[in-house]
């Protein structure tokens, strides 16, 4: 079922150039969706419309769940309330009794791990545990459609996982998640839908940053083959009568279908993420 769907969604500011243009997008109960691109690509305009705080020049959006929880980029830190006051506030503004606000802030403050407590004021909190409070006013009325706008962004590592585990229950309790992030290792391990934004055009991410390391054996007299010249081979080294090829993952079907066709026997494949300083 689609919680969410874009119809040729477009968005520019009076005659200016076209910030996002032909987006379309589905996203259905149980899923979790990554939206990766660099600084000024157009994630967080669409996000907006995501969310139904900005309207889209062009196109429609033809599906949007009445629950919405959103984390914007830029989260407002200056305010005098504490954080479970602001919390409480938000919750009833949401539909919440005090009561249930309350709980659920707590509950949400003490998962996060929040720095300084409750009480601390807004403007007194840092980054990190200012954005602790962000993730917890939209999570706090159980939304059908959360959308997060860089949420790892100043976050400590303790929070990490935490923060995973949170968007999965949102999925996993029949609603779906939208977030941002640049890290090809965050959206592996988050998400179960990935696009990239470029251009102000989505398109599907092809998963890149896994590689694979496959042990051959020559057979009796194979076909010789320029390992280090088929598509996605990262290195070759070969030893008596064996070679050892790291290939990008999206092609180590294709590198064993050619060692089997030339008469290699396949030793071994180890699959294992690239360290990020390596993903090209």
């Amino acid at each position: 079922m689609d919680l969410v769907r874009l119809r040729g969604v477009g968005k520019r500011y009076g005659a200016g150039p076209w910030v996002i243009e032909g987006v379309d997008l589905r996203v259905d109960a149980n899923e979790v969706v990554a939206i990766a691109g660099t600084n000024g690509s157009g994630k967080s305009t669409l996000l907006r419309i995501l969310v139904g705080l900005s309207r889209p020049s062009a196109g429609e959006v033809l599906a949007r769940p009445h629950a919405v929880g959103y984390v914007p980029e830029r989260f407002p830190t200056k305010e005098r309330m504490t954080a479970i006051a602001y919390l409480r506030h938000m919750g009833r503004v949401r539909g919440l009794s005090t009561v249930e606000a309350d709980a659920g802030a707590h509950q949400l403050l003490d998962r996060l791990a929040l720095v300084g407590g409750a009480t601390t004021p807004l403007r007194e909190l840092s980054k990190g545990n200012a954005q602790k409070v962000a993730l917890a006013q939209a999570l706090l009325p159980r939304p059908k459609l959360l959308v997060l706008d860089e949420p790892w962004s100043g976050l400590d590592v303790s929070a990490h996982g935490v923060l995973a585990d949170l968007l999965a229950e949102v999925a996993g309790d029949g609603g779906a998640v939208v977030f941002t992030d640049h890290r090809e290792a965050v959206v592996r391990a988050t998400a179960s839908t990935a696009y990239r934004i470029d251009g102000g055009r989505l398109g599907v991410w092809r998963e890149r940053g896994r590689v694979a390391t496959v042990d051959l054996v020559a057979a009796a007299e194979p076909e010789p083959v320029d390992w280090a010249g088929l598509p996605g081979v990262r290195r070759a080294d070969h030893g008596a009568g064996s070679v050892t090829v790291v290939v990008d993952g999206e092609h180590c079907d294709e590198l064993l279908l050619t060692a089997i066709r030339g008469g290699w026997s396949v030793a071994a494949v180890r699959r294992a993420a690239l360290p990020a300083e390596e993903v090209r």
